[in-house]
């Protein structure tokens, strides 16, 4: 049984995989994941063609049934993973688990679409926020924030 890191890892992972999927991103991440699950006995050829029936997937859900179809991913490739570490002995567990590391790195990277660090939102398109009737809005990044200013009281210039 895999510690909740390791599980974590496996969802990180089947979660790039299915974020990638038809993007820009997808042949580099397509390789990666091929050599991963491979491991060097010649089965990437038929993950290779198992990581391009999910993008097939994908598109014939259309724009209804993507998100499903992006889950149901999600859920196959983080399964594979899973039990890609699970049963693994401990030397090859610490190699599998930098190569999927770098595997999540490498579908966190901006491929001309939207991307966002740890704590980070991504928006993609037009971000409206508004405030009225005496609320507040306001969004933070890094240092700087944005919103409503403080209105002055008394002794406040």
């Amino acid at each position: 049984m895999l510690d909740q890191p390791l599980v974590a890892l496996a969802s990180a992972a089947g979660a790039a995989v299915a974020s990638a999927a038809g993007t820009d991103a997808w042949q580099g991440l397509r390789q990666r994941v091929a050599r991963i699950l491979g491991h060097g006995d010649g089965a990437e050829g038929v993950l290779l063609e198992r990581l391009d029936g999910s993008v097939v997937e994908l598109e014939r859900a259309g724009s209804e049934g993507r998100e499903l179809a992006r889950a149901r991913l999600v859920a196959v490739w983080q399964t594979r993973f899973h039990d890609l570490l699970e049963d693994a002995d401990n030397e090859d567990r610490a190699q599998l688990v930098r190569h999927l590391n770098e595997l999540v790195r490498y579908g966190q990277q901006s491929f001309g679409g939207v991307a966002a660090g740890d704590g980070g939102l991504a928006v993609e398109g037009t971000v409206d926020i508004r405030a009225d009737r005496g609320s507040a809005a306001a969004g933070v990044m890094g240092g700087v924030a944005i919103g409503n200013p403080q209105r002055p009281g008394p002794g406040h210039t």
